[in-house]
């Protein structure tokens, strides 16, 4: 990975690995550069490292990154001009930084987060990728299979006789357990609360029959498990696309034109190979991103 810069000590964070990051102030940049910044957990790290990538391809701008971010410090740093193009999620910005109720409609969604963040915070959002890492209930194959379920709709006769497992709070929130419940008509006869990374053990050795997951986690893909569809539409959506200060957007109008190849070319089967090969093969963030763009064909 190349060197990060330094932080100010007001926007130390602490990462997943216990260690700290920090970055500089925007004023150390030389002409014709761009900060790109990205949050503390696989996905963004690796979605900012391929828009680090393409920017570096594709426009002759000098490319610095911020990484390892926690998601409030990644906000402000774009906002205060520490950095200049992050990845985000639509429903993360409608409910955490805009304070609006979730959008199912993933077309209205990006519509709202994209005006309101030009009119609020002079952030523009640039084209999803389209992929939408939101959230859903996963079983085992298998189990899938011998009764015929697809949707969450053909699983809720059953949660009588099944254990839920889920992350801790998400029995507490009120987009959570107990609106799913009421509005599939889910009965589960337990729920188990524990870390999301045990969930996918848990579901794989039988210790819990359906859990919550995230649509593109890595986990997905090692292990033979099938994603239900939410064909109700009760979790919101979260699709991830660049957004760029207006001002470095202004200044650097070809940061669009470079990252617009990135519109609807990535899907969540495609995240959760890659997503896997960083926390299940352990490969690079660097190498991954680069296959990325040769697979295709952005290099």
């Amino acid at each position: 990975m190349k060197t990060l810069k330094k932080l100010p000590l007001f926007l130390l964070v602490a990462i997943t690995t216990g260690t700290l990051t920090a970055c500089a102030p925007k004023t150390t940049q030389t002409d014709q550069s761009v900060v790109v910044g990205a949050k503390n957990y696989t996905e963004s790290l690796l979605t900012g490292e391929v828009i680090a990538q393409l920017l570096e391809a594709k426009t002759d701008l000098k490319v610095e990154r911020i990484y390892n971010l926690s998601a409030a410090v990644c906000f402000e740093s774009a906002q205060n001009g520490e950095i200049d193009i992050f990845p985000e999620y639509t429903g993360s910005g409608l409910v955490h930084y805009l304070k609006m109720d979730p959008i199912q409609d993933s077309e209205e969604c990006y519509r709202v987060v994209k005006e309101e963040y030009e009119k609020q915070f002079d952030l523009i959002w640039l084209e999803p990728m389209g992929f939408n890492n939101t959230y859903a209930n996963a079983v085992r194959t298998d189990f899938a299979e011998a009764n015929n379920i697809k949707t969450f709709s053909d699983l809720a006769p059953l949660t009588p006789n099944l254990v839920f497992g889920c992350e801790h709070g998400y029995l507490d929130r009120d987009d959570g357990y107990y609106p799913m419940c009421e509005l599939y008509g889910f009965n589960f006869k337990e729920t188990v609360q524990m870390d999301i990374a045990m969930m996918y053990q848990a579901l794989d050795t039988g210790h819990v029959d359906v859990g919550n997951v995230y649509t593109t986690d890595g986990q997905l893909y090692a292990l033979d498990l099938t994603v239900l569809e939410d064909d109700k539409n009760y979790f919101p959506s979260y699709y991830c696309a660049p957004v760029v200060r207006s001002d470095t957007l202004e200044k650097y109008p070809e940061i669009a034109e470079a990252l617009n190849v990135l519109k609807n070319s990535l899907t969540e089967e495609d995240m959760i190979r890659y997503n896997y090969m960083v926390a299940g093969e352990e490969k690079e963030i660097e190498e991954v991103a680069a296959l990325i763009l040769d697979e295709h064909g952005w290099t």
